[in-house]
């Protein structure tokens, strides 16, 4: 089994991703580790299911600091003390400023609600449902200095339906996320998965631009 593989998740709010990860290590076999949750919100939810995991936590209040460069600088400190291969977004709704970005260049991670390159930013759900698109999903890549830019590396595509709300699409894609994100999390901890100088790398083979499909109807698990 590879050497465990330190994580530390940052998060805004209800860590629902922060609970699927931690239901996916707690099996002995997934070499990744989360060693701390931070938050930039004293009162974000997912700092309790860390605390009930037994896992580290920290709270850096943006507002307590001058300017992004300020609390990007003190949040990097806090990250680097608990000395993370990866590092992974679950909910952290800070634009995150470049200098933090390149310093973990290939080794931060984000989940994104939507198929990636459509619909970055807010509103994904009731937006596909506004352009009619036939399928939505989400997208786990790697974060590069482009908001919900970076490298893409797997989507889970689940159908629009024709009765579909903003709330009834949220909630299947939510379900998917719980799948995807735990995955390529992985996939990292696993060393199968590295952000090449072409792009992502799953087993040493370059995935495509779209990354790797796992279609809703499928067992993700099933995936490689």
């Amino acid at each position: 089994m590879p050497q465990p593989c330190n994580v530390v998740v940052l998060l805004s709010g209800t860590g629902s991703n922060l609970q699927a990860l931690i239901d996916s290590t707690g099996d002995g076999e997934n070499p990744a580790r989360i060693a701390a949750v931070i938050a930039n919100r004293s009162d974000a939810y997912g700092l309790q299911r860390a605390r009930q995991a037994g896992i580290a936590t920290q709270v850096l209040e943006h507002a307590d600091f001058a300017d992004r460069d300020a609390f990007d600088q003190a949040l990097m400190q806090a990250i680097d003390s608990f000395a993370p291969q990866l590092v992974v977004l679950a909910g952290f709704m800070r634009i995150l400023t470049p200098a933090f970005v390149r310093h973990y260049h290939g080794r931060l991670l984000n989940i994104h609600p939507s198929l990636l390159p459509r619909h970055k930013g807010l509103h994904t759900h009731q937006r596909a449902l506004q352009a009619g698109d036939a399928e939505h999903g989400c997208t786990v890549h790697f974060v590069t200095e482009e908001l919900d830019g970076g490298p893409l590396v797997v989507q889970a595509v689940v159908p629009v339906q024709s009765q579909d709300t903003a709330a009834s699409l949220a909630q299947r894609v939510h379900t998917q996320e719980h799948h995807v994100y735990p995955l390529a999390v992985r996939w990292f901890a696993e060393g199968r998965l590295r952000l090449g100088d072409s792009g992502p790398l799953l087993d040493g083979n370059p995935l495509p631009a779209t990354g790797y499909l796992i279609n809703s109807k499928e067992t993700p698990c099933a995936a490689p």
